[in-house]
C-alpha cells in the first residue's frame, strides 16, 4: 500500500500532532474564557457605563470578529508563510491578547475607571486573541492532514477537536477555582481578570514548542523543498514508500496555483455550508452562555459554574467516542447520527422553555445536545473540512470556509440575548430546525472521505467534476 506507515514512526507523528492541538485547546481556552467572565464584564462595563444588553452581547462576542478575519487571512499566511510559522505567529497573538484583555488600561488608561474607551481598548485585544483562534482554527488541522497517514488522519485530526474541548474544560475549571468563595465584588473588579491572564500560560508553551516541530512534506513540496520534505516523510513511512508518496504529492501540484473554483462551485459550497451548520445549531450559545443558562433554572452562581464543568466533562467523553470511531465508522453516519441528537435535544429545551418548566429536564436535554454534538459536529466537521479541498486550493478553500464558520459563530453569539429577550423556546426551537436540516444536508450532499489519502480523493473530485461539464 502507498500508505504503509514506518513501525515506529506513531510516536513521531502523535508527538507533532500534540504540539498542532495545542492550537485547538487554545482555541477552547479563548472561546470558552468569556463564560465566566461575561457577568463580571456586564456588571464592570456595561451597567456601569449604562449601556445596552445589545452592547454586552457585542463584547461577549468580539474575538469572532477577529476569527472571521484570522479565517480569512489562514490562507493567505499558510500559503505564503507556511502552516508551522502560521501557527507560530497564532501563539503569539494569544499571548498578546491575554495579557492585554486581562489588564487592558496598560498603557493608556487608569486601573478601576470604566470608560468606552477603555471598553473599546478590551474589545480590541479580544479581537486580537480571535485573529489568533482564526488561523489556529484553520490551519492547525490543516497542518495535521498534511502530516497524518491516511488510514489515521481522521483520529488525529479530530485529537484537534479534543484539544478544543479540553481547553474549554480546562478553562471552566479555571473559571471556577478563580471565583469559588470570592465575593461578587472581588469578582466583578479582579477575578475576570484573572481568568483571561490564565490564557498565558498555555499560550506561551505553544510558542515554545512550535519551534521543535517541522513544516508539513506538502508544504514543503509546494515551494519546492523536495529534500525537507523527503526528510519529513522518511520519519513517517517505509523508505520504499517515501518515494511514490513524493510522487503522489507532486503529481496534484504539476499544474500551475488553480482558481479557487477550478474543481466546481460545488466543492466550496460543501465547505462553507459545513461550516455554517456546525454553528447555526446553536453550540456556542451552550458553550459562551453556559453559567447563565443554569442560572436561569435557578441554580446559584458557584453552582451554575460547576454545572458548567460537568457539562465539560460531557464534552470531553463524548468528543473521545467520535476520535475512537471516526475512521472506523466513517464521517456521513457519525454527523447524521449527531444531527438526530442535537434535533431532540434543542426541541427538548424549547418545550421547557415555552411551557415555563425550567428544571432538571432543561439540563438534560442541554447534555443531550452537547453530547450529540461533540461526538459528530464538533470534529467531524474539522475532519472534513481539512480532506475534501485538493492540495491546490486547500490553503484558499479552507480559509473560505473557517471564515464563514466564523461569521455564523458571530451572528448566532451575538444576537442570543436579543433573540431570548423576544421568545427563549423561539430561540431554541430555531437551532433544533437547523439540526435538523443539517442531517438533510449531510445525507443529500456530503461525500464519505474515510480511508482515502488526500491525493486520491482529490482525483475522485476531478473525475466527479470532468463528468458534471461533460453532462452539461
Amino acid at each position: 500500500m502507498l500508505h504503509m506507515m514506518k513501525k515506529n514512526s506513531i510516536f513521531y507523528i502523535v508527538s507533532i500532532t500534540l504540539v498542532a492541538t495545542l492550537g485547538g485547546l487554545l482555541f477552547g481556552y479563548d472561546t470558552a474564557v468569556i463564560s465566566g467572565a461575561e457577568g463580571s464584564l456586564q456588571t464592570y462595563f456595561a451597567e456601569n457605563l449604562g449601556l445596552s444588553p445589545l452592547i454586552h452581547g457585542l463584547t461577549v462576542s468580539s474575538a469572532l470578529i477577529g476569527c472571521i478575519i484570522g479565517g480569512l487571512l489562514s490562507g493567505i499566511f499558510a500559503t505564503r508563510i507556511g502552516r508551522k510559522r502560521t501557527l507560530i505567529l497564532a501563539a503569539a497573538l494569544f499571548l498578546v491578547s491575554a495579557v492585554g484583555s486581562a489588564f487592558p488600561e496598560l498603557l493608556f488608561f487608569t486601573r478601576g475607571e470604566p470608560t468606552i474607551a477603555l471598553l473599546l481598548t478590551f474589545n480590541l485585544y479580544r479581537i486580537v486573541g480571535g485573529i489568533g483562534v482564526g488561523l489556529a482554527s484553520a490551519v492547525a488541522p490543516m497542518y495535521i492532514s498534511e502530516i497524518a497517514p491516511a488510514k489515521i488522519r481522521g483520529t488525529l485530526v479530530s485529537l484537534n477537536q479534543f484539544a478544543i474541548i479540553f481547553g474549554m474544560l480546562v478553562v471552566y475549571f479555571v473559571n471556577w477555582g478563580i471565583g469559588r468563595g470570592q465575593t461578587m465584588e472581588w469578582i466583578n473588579d479582579v477575578g475576570w481578570r484573572y481568568m483571561f491572564l490564565s490564557e498565558a500560560i498555555p499560550a506561551l508553551l505553544f510558542l515554545l514548542l512550535l519551534f521543535t516541530v517541522p513544516e508539513t512534506p506538502r508544504y514543503l513540496i509546494s515551494i519546492n523543498k523536495d529534500e525537507k520534505a523527503k526528510t519529513v516523510l522518511s520519519k513517517i513511512y517505509e523508505p520504499t514508500m517515501v518515494k511514490a508518496t513524493m510522487f503522489e504529492i507532486k503529481k496534484s501540484f504539476d499544474v500551475n496555483k488553480a482558481k479557487i473554483f477550478s474543481y466546481g462551485k460545488g466543492i466550496i459550497a460543501i465547505g462553507v455550508l459545513l461550516s455554517v451548520f456546525q454553528q447555526f445549531v446553536g453550540i456556542n450559545v451552550a458553550l459562551y452562555y453556559a453559567p447563565r443558562i443554569f442560572e436561569s433554572m435557578g441554580a446559584a452562581r458557584d453552582a451554575s459554574m460547576f454545572q458548567t464543568i460537568v457539562m465539560g466533562l460531557v464534552n470531553v467523553i463524548f468528543t473521545l467516542i467520535a476520535i475512537f470511531t471516526v475512521d472506523k465508522f466513517g464521517r456521513k453516519p457519525l454527523l447524521i447520527i449527531g444531527s438526530v441528537g442535537m434535533t431532540i435535544g434543542m426541541f427538548g429545551v424549547a418545550g421547557m422553555a415555552y411551557t415555563n418548566t425550567i428544571g432538571i429536564g432543561t439540563l438534560i436535554f442541554i447534555i443531550i445536545y452537547t453530547a450529540s454534538f461533540m461526538m459528530s459536529w464538533g470534529p467531524v466537521v474539522w475532519v472534513l473540512i481539512s480532506e475534501i479541498f485538493p492540495n491546490k486550493i486547500r490553503g484558499q478553500a479552507v480559509a473560505i470556509a473557517v471564515a464563514a464558520q466564523w461569521a455564523a459563530n458571530y451572528f448566532i453569539s451575538s444576537t442570543y440575548p436579543a433573540m431570548m429577550d423576544l421568545s427563549g423556546g423561539l430561540t431554541y426551537s430555531f437551532y433544533g430546525l437547523m439540526s435538523l436540516i443539517s442531517a438533510l444536508f449531510i445525507w443529500k450532499f456530503v461525500p464519505e472521505t474515510k480511508g482515502r489519502s488526500l491525493e486520491e480523493l482529490e482525483t475522485i473530485l476531478i473525475n466527479k467534476n470532468n463528468e458534471k461539464r461533460k453532462t452539461a
